[in-house]
């Protein structure tokens, strides 16, 4: 059960993951399936139950994270059920992506954007690839650069997907003029971020993921 401080937001119309209606107004967060784009491969994520861990609710209970479902198609079309892994998730992503081969990348935190682990991937067979918090990837200048509200680090705006080829998860992180993009490659899990001026240029940030 969560906490009586969260229980009016959870009466919030919603359908889907949940996602910021406001500045720091959330809908509970609820169970959701992703496809991959081939249609072989589904994720399904249950909320987890550790909201203490999350930002502003200290005292909160401490337990289970969420955890991922990896189904896969069986040659009569039918889905079978091939594992089950817990998430670097206190309670859920924000957002997640299943690749053509089964991967999955996710995305930020429920109530939390830009706190905890932000970004990871987990390769089909369930295994924990590479996670990464704000500070993996950018320079001290560049995260004080990102708004702050009360439950979240707003630091990214622009598409998010997986790539034709199956082969990156990409996302924009800032806007225009100085456009800049973050590549996550599925094979291995590592980052390259990019920015479009004034020349279009890519690095490998400097500090260690876990």
């Amino acid at each position: 059960m969560f906490s009586r401080g969260i229980i009016f937001l959870a009466l919030v119309v919603f359908l889907g993951m949940p996602t910021a209606l406001s500045a720091d107004e959330w809908a509970g967060p609820v169970v959701k399936e992703i496809f991959s784009k081939n249609r072989e491969h589904f994720v399904r994520i249950t909320p987890g139950e550790s909201l203490g861990e999350t930002v502003g609710f200290s005292g909160a209970k401490i337990g289970k994270h969420g955890h991922a479902e990896f189904f896969r198609v069986q040659p009569d079309r039918g889905y079978r059920w091939d594992r089950e892994i817990e998430l670097q998730n206190p309670i859920a992503p924000v957002d997640f992506f299943v690749s053509n081969t089964g991967d999955l990348v996710t995305l930020d935190n429920w109530h939390n954007l830009g706190y905890g682990v932000v970004l990871a991937l987990y390769h089909s067979d369930g295994k924990l690839v590479k996670s990464y918090r704000l500070a993996d990837l950018f320079e001290k200048k560049e995260l004080e650069s990102f708004p702050v509200s009360i439950s979240s680090i707003w630091w990214h705006k622009g598409p998010t997907y997986i790539d034709e080829d199956q082969k990156i998860f990409y996302m924009g992180y800032h806007d225009s003029p100085d456009y800049r993009e973050l590549i996550l490659n599925l094979a291995d899990g590592s980052v390259r971020l990019c920015v479009s001026a004034p020349k279009y240029h890519c690095w490998t940030p400097s500090a260690k993921s876990n």
